[in-house]
């Protein structure tokens, strides 16, 4: 049983939006002639086959970052060395609109296009600190800044946040969400940022200003910024969770539901609470299978009864934790995201679900005896051990 019948103690963005073509090709060579077509506009002199005749040999055989790096070193050669002049040139070739999910057209760069310019404010615009920030604040309008933004973070931290902070109220929200995204101490394919991931405390006053933005960009991006806080700091972002709970309006409640995921996943027993979510008062068997032997790329059935044993209502997350067989025999878990349900007093829930086993590029799997087992409040149900074969 997994109890007795008594409660258990604790034991927008645009990365998103993209043809189906390579991702890679949004920064082609043909992009790179688009920007070279703006880049003569403002330097005249520039032979614009001289130019792109080094990515032409390059770019092909690049992945994504690797291009966005190739077309940044180019500009970088034939740009003035002047920080005024270089960052009079990258602004004068951005497009007049403000929308960062627009294209590239004859008026100007938006869209992926920006990305290399906004390199070369990072590689080389630290020395004209404030300027290349204000750069930075009108390209992330047309692409986002918030890798560019890292070098500035790391060289002077307080210099950066308190220019940052100066624009919480701007009213393009590709900016505000900027501002949080630009600062996660862990962004994905950005530069880690060493002083905030030791201690986040100097960012938390921007957080807590852009919580409740009516952008739901913003707010998602502030519950990423705290999801990677909690990795290192789980204590601090549940306080924090808990404080910003009180009398919270529902699209801050969704905020900071999805900021406890990893820690709702890990079965936090304080992050659940301040979801109010407590000790589970269940009695619940080892999940049952069906088939116990399933080929890589197939599902497995997952069907558990989950009986209450209190005379109260009891709000449960419910989790898959499915333990995969790694090269040196032992079981390691990942949790998969199951269901939230109310259980009524005394009642029973039979959780049911059909849980794909797909080869995936992030995890190698070996084939032989694996496990499964609910997580229910951060409690987990006994195992049930299936044989997973490669195909």
């Amino acid at each position: 049983m997994f109890t007795t019948g008594k409660c258990l103690g604790v034991g927008s963005d645009p990365w998103h939006k993209f043809s189906m073509e390579p991702f890679k090709n949004l920064l082609s060579i043909q992009t790179a002639g688009v920007i070279a077509t703006h880049l003569r506009r403002q330097m005249p002199a520039l032979d614009k086959q001289a130019f792109l005749a080094p990515l032409i040999a390059r770019l092909e055989g690049l992945e994504m970052k690797a291009r966005a790096v190739a077309i940044a070193e180019r500009l970088a050669q034939v740009l003035p060395d002047d920080p005024l002049e270089r960052a009079t040139i990258l602004r004068a070739m951005l497009h007049p609109s403000t929308d960062a999910q627009g294209q590239s057209d004859d008026a100007g760069l938006q869209g992926w296009a920006v990305w290399p310019l906004n390199m070369v404010v990072a590689r080389h615009g630290v020395a004209d600190f404030e300027g290349s920030m204000r750069l930075l604040r009108e390209m992330t309008m047309r692409f986002t800044s918030e890798f560019a933004v890292r070098p500035f973070l790391i060289a002077d931290q307080s210099r950066a946040l308190a220019i940052l902070s100066g624009w919480i109220d701007d009213p393009n929200p590709n900016v505000r969400r900027w501002l949080s995204e630009g600062t996660r101490p862990r962004l994905p394919w950005g530069e880690r940022l060493p002083a905030l991931i030791a201690d986040p405390n100097p960012v938390l006053p921007l957080l807590t200003a852009l919580r409740d933005d009516p952008s739901d960009d913003v707010r998602r991006s502030v519950a990423n910024h705290l999801n990677d806080i909690s990795k290192d700091h789980p204590a601090l972002v549940t306080a924090l969770a808990e404080a910003w709970m009180r009398d919270a309006p529902p699209p801050r409640r969704s905020l900071i539901k999805h900021a406890l995921r990893s820690l709702i996943k890990a079965g936090s027993p304080e992050a659940l609470a301040v979801l109010g979510q407590r000790a589970p008062c269940i009695e619940a068997l080892a999940p049952i299978l069906a088939p116990r032997t399933v080929t890589l790329g197939g599902a497995l059935g997952i069907t558990c009864a989950i009986r209450s044993t209190s005379a109260e209502a009891q709000s449960l997350t419910i989790d898959i934790v499915l333990y995969f067989r790694k090269a040196d025999g032992r079981l390691r878990p990942k949790v998969f995201k199951g269901v939230q349900v109310e259980l009524a007093p005394y009642g029973t829930y039979v959780f049911s679900r059909l849980q794909p086993l797909r080869a995936v590029t992030t995890r190698r799997h070996y084939g032989g005896e694996q496990a499964t087992a609910l997580r229910i409040n951060g409690q987990d149900t006994p195992c049930t051990r299936f044989t997973l074969r490669l195909a």
